[in-house]
């Protein structure tokens, strides 16, 4: 193709967006491009695209430009080479087609379901058509994954930029629509391994240059895609699904030199900022080799940092380096500004990161301060930090200072009306399970909730009653606390300091559970029926807790009124024929009244 094919500068044609016009324009760019002969219909095209402002035209325009544009990268019009003229027609297509993807990036936040489904297919479409043709261009033959297409992707998907459709009102205003979230998700972020790689790794570049003070929506976009991620491998050879087919093929052992297999760009392409940069933070991230991963290593070996592209996509230990680095990139983004939005994303992060994120970090104690952090902050974001925070001890050897006199902290009024009380009772029964721990610091724990269910609805007592008795049955220094003598006195007064904090100096073993005692003579027949096991023999084993985390009122409505009834409740048969006796005798002289009759009187 020669440089004089390129459209007249100063000149455009005008053209009609009916369906003729736009097939006709298709043929005529499809028949230049096997010919070897004048693009220009090619511009005409774009501009259809552009200007059209009803959605069916613009579905016809954006697949017709689809099956052009599949056409020109088939004939390697894309391929680095030639001469000068070559090179000035592949940057003209280049940017026709920047144009184009842009159109489709800006289509994800359009109005039109339809719409936002069809650019998304054909943007990933185009990804593999264009990543196997710079395969294809490689010297030597090596699979090839083209990043600078993939960026507009990315941005799309997290900053997204409002529908550039005349007509079309930003209803989602910069946020990720949610059908072509779950469509990216469910179709290639979950499925192909060299989308998830690419994606985390382009996240870390848009958070670093979209900051969420100016883009808001960035970090709740990014938080809905990853906290969706539950297929991460855990083994190389699940490393095994590919979007872009060629990178499926083994890589080579070694490295041969620093280009060997990484990212090409043309000179035409646009630029790929820091593409071309030694991936240097791979070297934090490089996990330090042992036996037994070695052993099972069935994929690429070697230091991440020294692995090029084609290398990383097989190697667990590079996809778990960007993993983490993504998490790394993204948490201190929460903490930095103290916000109801901030907190909810905590919240959402917090409720995976025991068992989504950690397993699957390098090093799980880089997040460490950020979990102590969010441990300190308390109410909701503490009690789902703790979950967190106790894998990182169990699992990791963690080293956490006064961890007793912190969970002790959390035992306040409002955390039997949480959302979350069910796995706190689950996480502290497991931490006041130790046979060493000091009889004093247990005591504190049992007197500190048994006061707590003076005020503490029916469904938080039915939890605190049988959870009471596991730990007196599990530690039988602690049943001095429901036969303390002294309470028989009448000028007994209860030694426990409620407002201590330390749990180890509060008195409460020498204090009694009256508290749970008085839930005898309770309203709700299920909390009366459980406060009185303690006046039982401790022959039972113990609850267990899972029956009793998820009462609710609902629930205990529900039992209550499915309980069959053994013994008719005594009634009054006798028929009273006045049941109000009059109010006074001049009430008595009228017929028909009586004192609750007067009250009805007006006037």
């Amino acid at each position: 193709m020669h440089a004089s094919s390129l459209p007249p500068p100063a000149k455009r044609r005008k053209t009609k967006g009916d369906k003729a016009c736009l097939k006709k324009l298709e043929l005529e760019v499809t028949a230049a491009a096997a010919s070897n002969t004048s693009l220009n219909p090619l511009s005409d095209l774009v501009n259809l695209a552009l200007e059209a402002s009803d959605a069916k035209e613009m579905s016809k325009a954006i697949y017709s430009l689809y099956r052009v544009f599949v056409v020109i990268i088939s004939n390697d019009k894309l391929a680095p080479g030639g001469g000068d003229p070559a090179k000035v027609v592949r940057k003209w297509i280049w940017e026709r087609l920047d144009s184009y993807v842009e159109l489709l990036v800006g289509l994800l936040q359009d109005e039109e379901a339809a719409l936002r489904k069809s650019a998304l297919d054909i943007l990933f479409s185009l990804l593999r058509h264009l990543s196997t043709s710079l395969t294809k261009s490689s010297t030597p033959n090596q699979p090839q994954f083209h990043f600078s297409h993939f960026k507009h992707i990315a941005q799309g998907l997290l900053v997204c930029p409002p529908s550039p459709r005349p007509g079309s009102t930003a209803a989602l205003e910069g946020k990720t629509a949610p059908d072509v979230r779950e469509h990216f998700v469910d179709t290639w972020f979950t499925v192909h391994d060299d989308i998830r790689w690419a994606f985390l790794r382009e996240a870390i570049s848009v958070l670093s240059k979209h900051s969420p003070a100016e883009h808001p929506n960035v970090l709740g976009n990014l938080l809905s895609i990853m906290e969706r991620l539950t297929t991460f491998p855990t083994e190389p050879s699940e490393l095994n699904a590919w979007w872009v087919e060629e990178l499926g093929k083994k890589p080579s052992k070694s490295r041969t030199s620093k280009t060997d297999g990484d990212y090409i760009q043309d000179e035409e392409m646009p630029d790929l900022d820091d593409e071309g940069e030694e991936d240097d933070w791979k070297k934090f991230f490089d996990e330090e080799p042992n036996a037994k991963d070695m052993k099972k290593a069935a994929g690429v070996k070697g230091r991440t940092h020294q692995l090029n592209f084609h290398q990383s996509l097989h190697s667990l230990q590079a996809h778990r380096a960007v993993f983490t680095r993504a998490w790394l990139n993204f948490l201190p983004h929460l903490s930095s500004v103290s916000t109801s939005a901030n907190r909810t994303f905590t919240t959402r992060a917090l409720n995976i990161m025991h068992r989504g994120v950690l397993p699957h970090l390098t090093r799980p104690m880089f997040v460490m301060d950020w979990i102590s952090a969010c441990v300190d902050f308390g109410g909701t974001v503490g009690l789902l930090a703790l979950n967190a925070l106790f894998i990182l001890i169990k699992d990791y050897n963690l080293d956490y200072p006064l961890f007793y006199t912190r969970l002790y902290a959390f035992l306040d009024r409002d955390v039997l009306h949480l959302k979350h009380r069910a796995r706190f009772f689950r996480l502290t029964e497991v931490f006041l399970s130790s046979t060493h721990l000091p009889s004093s610091l247990l005591a504190s724990f049992v007197k500190r909730l048994s006061r707590l269910s003076l005020t503490a609805p029916p469904a938080a007592i039915v939890m605190i009653v049988p959870f009471t008795y596991n730990l007196l049955k599990r530690h039988p220094a602690l049943m001095v606390m429901i036969h303390n003598a002294q309470d028989l006195n009448d000028s007994f007064v209860d030694p426990f300091l409620p407002d201590e904090v330390n749990p180890n100096v509060t008195n409460a073993i020498d204090s009694s559970l009256w508290e749970l005692y008085s839930h005898r003579h309770h309203y709700e027949s299920a909390v009366s029926t459980l406060a009185r096991i303690f006046e039982e023999a401790f022959t039972k084993p113990g609850y267990p807790m899972e029956d009793f985390l998820d009462h609710t009122y609902g629930t205990l409505i529900e039992a209550e009124l499915g309980r069959k009834i053994k013994r008719e409740p005594a009634l009054a048969m006798e028929l009273v024929k006045n049941p109000f006796p009059p109010a006074s005798n001049e009430v008595a002289e009228a017929p028909g009244l009586d004192a609750v009759s007067t009250l009805w009187v007006f006037g």
